[in-house]
């Protein structure tokens, strides 16, 4: 290296160098910096969420959205045509749907509100991996058994694979790896929220049965079978605690261990018309089951000979005591009180996290809009100031003061507001839109709201009331709002 090309390059760091504590001293100013994005505010105050900045494309003609899906007359449902309509999902491929925002927000409420139920029991939150070796399969012999509901490929070393519907192989064999576990550990209760995904022959009804869904599957381990069947009823118990507190109805109903095994399983299942399983269910006593576990010819409850009514329901939930079925297979042994090895007692247990969602919305819906569980609503909010050029657009500012008070006063709606910013629409516009969109509230500014004191309306979607409140009456009603 020559002289002149030596002194250039220490001249070079030398400058490097001197900049350094200028950088430091604008540090602090960079570490600070949001990039401004679309929640105009004034200065200091929490940016607004609004509308016309989501991505929540609307397709108010139904037919214009099926180009990718069987148009058969049995594919549509209520839940389908809303969350089509309404730009909550798009379809992709035959089975399988592209989630857009408003879904995603409901759908990450729905897997806190099902983490607070697993976690509340014991649970304890894992992923594993979708390709799952046919290795794992094979030794269960549910590779042939399920034959073509798997979704099967090769790697490019001809090693076989499946896009894992359920992990019952692969969690025994992460457990059985682990060769000290004593009886003191147990029960494990091990879960994961993930895609699932199977090679269904006949996808339909939009989320409700498709090739590509989200489940939230558990595996419990324990130490006798006494423990594993507490087990159980806990997980039971935890799963209607979970439907309960979403305030859906459902029935809990015996069922076919099919494909997964075991000796004991039970359906939780929404009663609805457009269900694909058959029930049967007593209103004598507490009898429950699916049809497929009985006599079609059957008529009577075989607990108390009682008259059987039938039903429809859209299966939401699944558990299954599995014993030893699989930790034999795969030998998950475990050191027990008597300092032995024995193999653990399981059970698996499932939730559809995208079939709730469209199973309520089936079941809570209208027609025309669309009604959500209260803890799932994308926002719990939705403010609607007037039209740009009215009479009234003089309570814009009020509006969108209103919206910067309930942020203040109410901490746990932050997040949950909607501003419909929307202003060359009328307000009946995007009323209508709000309602089919299922707002629990939409505030509107209209004529009262110039009045002093200011008067909002204020539609109340899931009781149907509407109400004109002031500014400080809405923060009262605001308060009592649960949120996740």
């Amino acid at each position: 290296m020559s002289g002149s090309l030596c002194l250039g390059v220490m001249s070079r760091l030398l400058t490097r160098c001197r900049m350094l504590p200028v950088l430091a001293t604008y540090g602090h100013h960079f570490s600070r910096y949001v990039p401004r994005r679309f929640y105009p505010g004034g200065p200091g105050r929490r940016k607004r969420l609004v509308l016309s900045r989501l991505f929540q494309p609307q397709n108010p003609r139904y037919n214009q959205v099926l180009s990718l899906e069987d148009k058969s007359d049995n594919l549509t449902c209520k839940s389908q045509q809303l969350m089509l309509q309404m730009g909550l999902i798009h379809p992709a491929s035959p089975g399988s749907y592209h989630l857009l925002p408003y879904t995603v927000r409901a759908m990450e409420k729905l897997v806190q509100v099902i983490d607070q139920e697993m976690q509340a029991i014991g649970g304890q939150k894992v992923n594993m991996p979708s390709l799952s070796s046919a290795e794992l399969w094979r030794a269960t012999k549910r590779w042939d058994l399920m034959d073509k509901e798997l979704l099967r490929l090769r790697d490019r070393h001809g090693k076989e694979y499946c896009l894992g519907p359920t992990h019952e192989e692969a969690v025994t064999a992460l457990v059985a790896s682990q060769k000290t576990l004593s009886y003191k550990q147990f029960p494990f209760l091990l879960y994961q929220v993930t895609r699932k995904f199977r090679d269904e022959p006949r996808p339909r009804f939009g989320l409700l049965r498709g090739r590509e869904f989200y489940m939230k599957d558990m595996y419990t381990f324990d130490s006798s079978p006494e423990a594993a069947r507490q087990t159980y009823s806990l997980v039971c118990d935890a799963y209607c605690s979970l439907f309960s507190r979403l305030g859906l109805h459902f029935v809990k109903v015996q069922a076919d261990v099919g494909s997964i095994g075991g000796t004991m399983s039970h359906e939780f299942q929404l009663p609805v018309d457009i269900g694909e399983d058959r029930l049967a269910i007593c209103p004598s006593c507490n009898f429950s089951a699916n049809m497929e576990t009985l006599d079609l010819s059957q008529t009577n409850c075989p607990a108390c000979q009682g008259p059987l009514t039938k039903t429809k329901g859209i299966e939401v939930g699944h558990t299954f005591y599995l014993g030893t079925k699989y930790s034999s297979v795969f030998n998950a042994q475990f050191t027990n009180v008597q300092g032995q090895l024995s193999l653990a007692e399981m059970g698996c247990y499932g939730l559809g996290v995208t079939r709730i969602l469209a199973a309520a919305i089936e079941v809570l819906s209208t027609e025309d809009c669309i009604r959500w569980p209260g803890l799932l609503a994308p926002y719990q909010v939705c403010l609607i100031p007037p039209k740009k050029g009215s009479k009234e657009e003089a309570a814009t500012e009020i509006m969108e003061s209103l919206y910067d008070h309930i942020t203040e006063v109410v901490p746990q709606l932050c997040g949950e507001l909607l501003l419909d910013d929307r202003t060359h629409l009328t307000i009946g516009n995007r009323l209508k839109d709000a309602n089919k969109l299922g707002y629990p509230f939409v505030i509107i500014a209209g004529k009262g709201a110039l009045e002093d004191p200011s008067r909002f309306e204020v539609w109340c979607q899931n009781t149907g009331k509407v109400v004109f409140l002031t500014k400080e009456e809405v923060t009262k009603l605001l308060n009592s709002v649960q949120v996740v």
